[in-house]
């Protein structure tokens, strides 16, 4: 029996766990708003009620930020989120309610606040030195494209690949059921190839799913990200549909931004996606070309987009409407915390506005769930899952 044979039509529930649910105050968006790993347990009925069979923790590991992503010690749970006991009761208590766990895993980079480069930066003859990348010691270093306070980490160095992939099992090992890996463009093929090998050795039902997110990547990031300056590109830059395909003998699927790029672009146009045949036909052939067994994880937004809602109009029905076609597709689908709301932020989301992801972000606002929403999400759940 495939072991992941769930993965294929998995309903996954994206949580970021400090804006989830367990905070005190909603008022302190911009710092750690309080949401923990107990307060995602205590949702579990609401998650099992809605039809999510899949919860993706957001990084949980020590951190100096609220979303997790600027990474301090990869091997504890960062106190404000909780601990490790607390995380294993979670993941426990939701697969005896047939709820799997994945969590996000950040291998490409950490933050310059983590004890390995700051020693590296203090010390000429630090052994950590090597598990960075200077190209004039000790300012100047590769980082994630352009944040400084990211530094990327030499995943080359032979060292530093058997610490990630020791860390990516310690927490496979309290009961993970695989990981959505971060900015899967940054490190090589090579390194993919032997993560991938050595956590199936171990852990063969545990799932691997990339960000491989390069579209209308600027030339400057190239180097940084390894990506090839070969690589089939449009005039606006990488064609995302084929680096999405180039991972699949790695992984077990990808977040598939071709999909929502252009569901999104259907509902701009005013059109009902699942009326837009035009659309229809070129998601047909869009996923045809997906090996067997990789599969094009649907979704509809994330924590560094503009709510979908938004390009609804605020229309709920519309929403629903573009839910029912990833549901169609009998793919992994996504949905991530806070659409219950629907609620649309008010100004764009943008790379040249740093505090502008904030506001899709927000504290999860329990006591302003849509009902609408919630009704219409969970009969599509029934009619296409039967469940």
């Amino acid at each position: 029996m495939d072991p992941k044979k769930w993965f294929g039509h998995a309903l996954i529930y994206h949580v970021l766990v400090d804006r989830f649910y367990g905070f005190a105050s909603t008022e302190n968006v911009s710092g750690f708003a309080g949401g923990t790993l107990a307060g995602v347990a205590r949702k579990l009925d609401y998650l099992k009620n809605l039809g999510i069979d899949v919860i993706w923790l957001s990084p949980f590991y020590e951190t100096v930020s609220y979303h997790g992503y600027h990474i301090t010690n990869y091997e504890n749970v960062d106190p404000r989120f909780g601990n490790q006991t607390e995380l294993l009761n979670l993941i426990r208590t939701a697969k005896s309610m047939g709820i799997r766990v994945i969590a996000d895993f950040v291998p490409n980079h950490c933050s310059a606040q983590h004890p390995f480069f700051k020693h590296a930066t203090r010390n000429r003859r630090s052994p950590y030195r090597s598990w960075f990348i200077f190209d004039q010691w000790p300012d100047r270093y590769m980082c994630f494209l352009n944040f400084r306070e990211l530094p990327k980490l030499n995943l080359e160095n032979p060292d530093v690949r058997a610490y990630m992939i020791r860390v990516a099992k310690k927490w496979l090992s309290l009961g993970l059921s695989g990981y959505r890996l971060d900015h899967v463009i940054g490190p090589s093929h090579s390194f993919w190839k032997e993560f991938s090998q050595e956590i199936r050795k171990t852990y063969p039902g545990a799932v691997l799913i990339g960000e491989v997110w390069a579209e209308g990547l600027e030339n400057r990031f190239f180097k940084t990200t390894g990506i090839r300056k070969k690589f089939p590109r449009r005039l606006t830059g990488i064609a995302q549909e084929n680096i999405q395909l180039e991972y699949s003998k790695e992984l077990d699927g990808v977040l598939d931004f071709v999909l929502q790029d252009w569901i999104r672009n259907s509902v701009v146009n005013g059109a009902d996606p699942m009326k837009d045949t035009q659309l229809k036909k070129k998601i047909g052939h869009h996923i045809k070309k997906a090996p067997p067994g990789y599969r094009m994880v649907t979704f509809l937004d994330n924590h560094d987009m503009n709510r979908f809602i938004r390009y609804c109009g605020g229309n709920v029905k519309t929403l629903l409407r573009s839910f029912e076609l990833l549901l169609s597709l009998n793919n992994p689908v996504v949905i991530y915390n806070g659409t219950e709301n629907c609620r649309p932020n008010e100004r764009e989301v943008s790379s040249t506005d740093a505090n502008s992801d904030l506001q899709v972000r927000n504290p999860m606002d329990w006591d302003h769930i849509d009902r609408e929403f919630v009704k219409g999400f969970r009969n599509l759940v029934i009619k296409y899952h039967g469940r």
